[in-house]
């Protein structure tokens, strides 16, 4: 049996061990970092929710002292169509068309 064989071998594996253990440690940190900042703009959003819900009903409050019916602006307003959800998009992948064959 080639014991100095042996010995590189181990040496070998555990220098790629360490080296991975490192570059997971790296990871785990970023991880960390992108958890913290989709927790802080989750936040944001909330309070951002919030605000406009404030500002929807001191305007319809406006409105109603105003004799505005505020169904028949928003019924003529042009507005854009909501976003659709990520999951509706996740659920039905793009099929592909014959361009790309």
């Amino acid at each position: 049996m080639d014991i100095s064989g042996t010995a590189k071998k181990v040496q070998r594996a555990t220098k790629v061990a360490e080296e991975s253990y490192k570059k997971m440690q790296v990871m785990m940190e970023q991880l960390q970092g992108l958890q913290d900042d989709m927790e802080t703009t989750s936040a944001q959003v909330d309070d951002m929710e919030r605000e406009m819900a404030e500002q929807r009903v001191l305007l319809e409050a406006v409105a109603e002292q105003q004799g505005i019916d505020v169904e028949d602006v928003l019924a003529e307003a042009d507005l854009p169509e909501p976003a659709e959800d990520d999951e509706n998009e996740e659920e039905s992948p793009e099929e592909p068309t014959t361009e790309d064959t």
